[in-house]
């Protein structure tokens, strides 16, 4: 059974601490140490304990909560910040957010570790392998996708949660890139449909995506770039987490899923400092909303097309975590609330 520590951390206190810009945090060097550790854990298969939010104590049934909503965290690994912006898009959903569980998993790197002390069960990647599904540093090599999978596994738990009907997994920038690739290949929602439990996952802001194809649309780029299709951008080098299915397997899994693309018409900045500048991500377009726009019509002119695929775009807003979530194209991917525009075109 996971192994958890709700702690004192109280929706009042969250929701009336200073909230800051996560566009401001973006720029912060990604090789400092977090500033808080979050005062969850839970047990994951193959060893190690993930620190995690949870809006309410989880150790015990729950059968007010419908719906259960995980935001993942960016490159700052800043947990912290976005349980903030989560809880901050709660309360906006009103009577929607208030059957939801808020989750907020927190991908800790070596240099977190040390800096906190932290004893040696708890598991740490390098500063961006936990973006990709790669295996852990310590204690075990315990893939990210891995991690999620036992949170999932925990709210497919019936004894806990008797009346969940559905669970979303979100995330911007970093977390954005998580989330598009567990959608690809994450074991959790198997799980979760057993229980008669839907999910859907929201993929915001990020820098780059895992293309089917070694189509770019930057070819030239592409051209000059050896590593334009390994994982995490493309299918070539899969880590050991989704080394086995093939390609074809995993793209029919990927274009059944239910997956909303939130893209901010205002992240169109190239130099932006947490823009992902590789010739890898290169090679996927000159920043983040082209990208996103790009990868999404490649995946639809793709065979079958992309059914349960959606565009949204959150007009007027850029590389902002928090108002990206608490627009109302935001709280219609999280909570089904009405009000964004450019869901009433999607499918």
């Amino acid at each position: 059974m996971p192994i958890l520590k709700p702690g004192g951390l109280l929706l009042a206190l969250f929701l009336t601490l200073p909230n800051p810009a996560l566009a401001q945090d973006e720029r912060a060097p990604n090789e400092k140490p977090v500033k808080v550790i979050a005062d969850g854990r839970i047990a994951v298969p193959g060893g190690g304990e993930l620190p995690l939010y949870v809006s309410a104590d989880w150790s015990k049934p729950l059968p007010q909560v419908d719906r259960a909503v995980l935001v993942l965290h960016g490159r700052l690994r800043d947990a912290d910040v976005y349980f903030r912006s989560a809880l901050k898009a709660q309360a906006a959903a009103g009577a929607a957010g208030q059957t939801t569980l808020m989750v907020a998993p927190q991908f800790l790197a070596k240099v977190d570790v040390e800096a906190f002390g932290l004893p040696p069960e708890v598991l740490r990647w390098t500063l961006t392998s936990w973006q990709g599904g790669e295996d852990a540093l310590a204690p075990k090599p315990v893939s990210s996708f891995a991690a999620l999978d036992a949170i999932l596994a925990r709210l497919a738990d019936r004894r806990l949660f008797p009346h969940l009907r559905e669970v979303v997994v979100a995330g911007h920038s970093g977390g954005g890139q998580v989330v598009q690739r567990y959608a690809i290949a994450g074991k959790g929602e198997s799980t979760l449909a057993a229980a008669g439990i839907g999910v859907r996952y929201v993929v915001a802001n990020p820098s780059s995506y895992a293309y089917f194809s070694p189509k770019r649309p930057a070819p030239d780029v592409a051209a000059a770039c050896p590593g334009f299709d390994d994982w995490k951008y493309g299918m070539q080098a899969r880590p050991s987490y989704l080394a086995s299915p093939s390609p074809d397997a995993l793209e029919k899994t990927y274009t059944a899923r239910r997956v909303i693309y939130l893209l901010g018409t205002a992240d169109t900045d190239p130099n932006h400092p947490a823009l992902d500048k590789t010739c890898m991500a290169e090679a996927q377009g000159p920043y983040r909303l082209a990208r996103g726009e790009a990868y999404v019509s490649a995946m639809r002119q793709r065979d079958g097309g992309t059914p349960r695929h959606s565009l949204w775009l959150v007009e007027g807003v850029g590389h902002n975590g928090d108002k990206m979530l608490t627009s109302s194209c935001g709280l219609a991917a999280l909570f089904d609330q009405p009000g964004c525009p450019t869901a009433k075109a999607s499918p």
